[in-house]
């Protein structure tokens, strides 16, 4: 990447974001309070926050599952699309992230149908499913990427027909294409790409995207019968 192509890409980035999904006072906030809390500067974009929320609103999503709260900037917009008795649950294995993003959500008027839960998320996992929610419209995976596998097997065992799942961060600057890496993060993200690929109950895609986050992208799984 030329330092030409990177200008150009944040100028358009810049545009889109002006047009379409400037930040507002609260998710301006949820920002720098995180960044004041010196939370790594790891967030989603707010393109892709407007992006979450469409899906869900796409989904008529009633509850929505998010793997890594961080400081609870995408769990916001994605909480925006939720009608009043809707339910986010957001899983953050930080004790002190999930301080910062209970706060966010608090201010943003969304603790009602917010909930952030503490640890490993492969240990509050299963908790959850014990519980036996109804199946979640959305899961949003944004956490260790070595397990993104087995949270992408959780998804399905937490979602139904229909349901929508987005794993964030799969280009991982173009290492994942490197089938001899032994680079956890990429192991676990050709892991789960692979996973969508074969899986009989799963159709996804993956997109490269550019932008102020440099070279990045998502995959997007849909869940069949």
């Amino acid at each position: 990447m030329s330092e030409s192509e990177s200008q150009v890409w944040d100028a358009v980035d810049a545009y889109f974001t002006d047009q379409l999904s400037p930040d507002d006072e609260v998710t301006a906030a949820a920002l720098r309070d995180s960044e004041a809390a010196g939370l790594p500067a790891i967030s989603v974009t707010a393109n892709q926050g407007k992006l979450l929320q469409l899906f869900a609103e796409i989904q008529g999503a009633r509850a929505i599952l998010e793997i890594g709260t961080l400081g609870g900037y995408s769990t916001i917009w994605m909480a925006r699309a939720l009608p009043a008795d809707g339910r986010l649950i957001s899983l953050e294995y930080d004790p002190r992230h999930a301080e910062v993003a209970v706060r966010n959500i608090a201010r943003a008027g969304l603790d009602k149908v917010v909930e952030v839960r503490v640890g490993a998320a492969l240990e509050s996992l299963p908790l959850l499913a014990d519980e036996n929610p109804p199946p979640f419209d959305l899961v949003f995976i944004d956490a260790d990427k070595a397990n993104n596998p087995h949270y992408l097997e959780w998804a399905l065992k937490l979602t139904s027909v229909g349901s929508l799942i987005v794993v964030d961060n799969v280009v991982r600057g173009g290492r994942v294409v490197d089938a001899d890496s032994d680079a956890g993060d990429v192991l676990g993200t050709r892991a789960a790409v692979e996973l969508i690929a074969a899986h009989p109950r799963l159709s996804g895609t993956a997109i490269q995207t550019v932008g102020a986050k440099g070279y990045d992208g998502f995959a997007l799984a849909r869940v069949l019968a």
